[in-house]
C-alpha cells in the first residue's frame, strides 16, 4: 500500500512537472508506471502459470470474501430474526400484563360498587336509627306531656270528687233547710 502512495505521489509529480514543461517524451517514471499497468492488464487477461498463484490467491479472497458475507448475512438475518422473536415475546408479555391489570381493575371496580352499596345501606339505617331516635325522642315528649296530662286529670278527678260531695252535702243542707222552712211556715 505505501508503495502505491509513494507511486502516485510521483506520478503526480511527474504529470505536474510535465504540464510545467513543454511536451517531450515521457519521463522514464511515467514509463515504468505505464509497463507495470500494461503487465498488470495482460495477467489477468491471460493467466499463465506463473499467474496461477496469483489466481488461486484471488479466488481465496473472493471466496474469503463470500464466505464472509455468508456469515455476516447469517449473523444480520438471526439478530433479525431474534429482534423480531423478542419484539413478539415483548408484545405477548404486555398483552398477559394488560389482561391481568384488566382483570383486576374490573374486581377492584366491582368490590368499588360493594363497597359503596354496603356505605348506602349503613347510611339508610343511619338514617332510620337517627330518624328513629328522633322519633324516640318525640314519643319520650308525648309520653312526658301525656303523663303530665294524666296527672293533671288525676287531680281534678279527686277535686270534682271533693266537688261532688260538697255538692251532695250542699243538697243534704238545703234539703233540711227547706224541710225546716216548710215546718215552720205551717
Amino acid at each position: 500500500m505505501s508503495s502505491l502512495y509513494t507511486r502516485s505521489k510521483e506520478y503526480t509529480r511527474s504529470r505536474k512537472a510535465q504540464s510545467d514543461s513543454p511536451p517531450s517524451s515521457p519521463s522514464p517514471i511515467a514509463k515504468t508506471l505505464r509497463h507495470e499497468r500494461l503487465s498488470r492488464l495482460e495477467a489477468a487477461t491471460n493467466p499463465t502459470t506463473s499467474d496461477s498463484s496469483y489466481s488461486d490467491r484471488a479466488s481465496s479472497r473472493s471466496s474469503a470474501y463470500t464466505r464472509r458475507e455468508n456469515r455476516l448475512a447469517a449473523l444480520s438475518s438471526r439478530a433479525e430474526e431474534e429482534s423480531n422473536r423478542d419484539y413478539k415475546k415483548l408484545y405477548e408479555s404486555a398483552l398477559s400484563e394488560n389482561q391481568k391489570l384488566k382483570s383486576k381493575l374490573q374486581e377492584a371496580q366491582l368490590e368499588l360498587a360493594d363497597i359503596k352499596s354496603k356505605l348506602e345501606k349503613a347510611a339508610q339505617k343511619q338514617e332510620k336509627t337517627s330518624d328513629r331516635s328522633s322519633m324516640l325522642e318525640m314519643e319520650k315528649r308525648e309520653k312526658r306531656a301525656l303523663e303530665r296530662k294524666l296527672s293533671e286529670m288525676e287531680e281534678e278527678m279527686k277535686i270534682l270528687t271533693e266537688l261532688k260531695s260538697d255538692n251532695q252535702r250542699l243538697k243534704d243542707e238545703n234539703g233540711a233547710l227547706i224541710r225546716v222552712i216548710s215546718k215552720l211556715s205551717k
